[in-house]
């Protein structure tokens, strides 16, 4: 059964408190999911041995080469612009694990890919870079990667109530040809065995990744959209509000597991 809905639950609270408006703030009841703390268990658990080796050797692991390239722009000097070196003089260690974020003064739920288009747009007078471009990628993987390591703390910001319900929905609600859940496959059967693959709980900590499937490097929402592609649904662009939400309801999800990208994923 699905739980309440947590705008139902800080109304709920709210009415508790107290009759007073000028004393009562927001509390937030912390969230439940389908898989137990205990329980939880990253991505790179399910790989195997080779793989969880390749993952943790700097020297060998691919998605290394996108975030050397990521290290060359975030220091690059722009005509009229500031690089972004030169703005985060003290690196970006800890960022990527509070991401995706709720910024109040643009009224808006950022990814980390977003907030890096918004640094650009608002504070460089650059052009947004294309989702899912390796520029993209490498500057989100080398954000990320300073992060390794450190667990994942994003908020459940009162503000941004709606977006993790919107993101708990499509991740509850069956979909596509198949009528698959996310659900269904990451809190009701993971660690069983699927065309002979491990099925993991779904965490989106390794991502950006390199992947074997795609032979390449990619995004949480690239394979957001190869599941409900899998699932044989409409996916959604990348990039997208929805795969916004849904990152962000799956990386409260996997709070306290590490930061792992740039991850090796299946």
């Amino acid at each position: 059964m699905k739980r309440a809905g947590l705008s139902g639950i800080v109304a709920l609270v709210l009415l508790a408190g107290c009759s007073d408006p000028s004393t009562q703030s927001e509390t937030i009841a912390p969230p439940t999911f389908g898989i137990t703390t205990e329980d939880k268990a990253s991505g790179s658990t399910f790989l195997t041995a080779d793989s969880r080796a390749l993952q943790d050797d700097d020297f060998a692991n691919p998605g290394f080469l996108w975030v050397d390239r990521g290290e060359v722009l975030f220091s690059a000097e722009h005509e009229n612009a500031p690089s972004c070196s030169s703005c985060h003089t003290e690196g970006m260690s800890g960022v990527a694990a509070r991401y995706p974020s709720y910024d109040t003064e643009t009224d808006q739920l950022f990814n980390l890919e977003g907030r890096i288009n918004q640094c650009r747009t608002e504070h460089q007078s650059l052009e947004p870079l294309t989702y899912e471009s390796d520029d993209l990628l490498a500057v989100t993987a080398y954000v990320a990667s300073q992060s390794r390591g450190m667990p994942m703390s994003v908020e459940l910001d009162p503000a941004a109530i709606d977006h993790f319900e919107n993101g708990e929905t499509y991740f509850m609600t069956r979909r596509g040809q198949l009528n698959f859940s996310c659900q269904q496959c990451h809190d009701e059967t993971w660690g069983k065995r699927l065309r002979g693959d491990t099925i993991s709980q779904g965490h989106g900590n390794g991502f950006p990744a390199y992947r074997f499937e795609w032979e390449g490097f990619g995004s949480l929402h690239r394979r957001l959209y190869d599941c409900d592609t899998g699932v044989r649904a409409e996916p959604f662009p990348l990039g997208s509000q929805t795969y916004v939400d849904l990152e962000y309801y799956l990386a409260i999800r996997a709070s306290g597991l590490p930061v792992e990208s740039p991850g090796i994923r299946r």
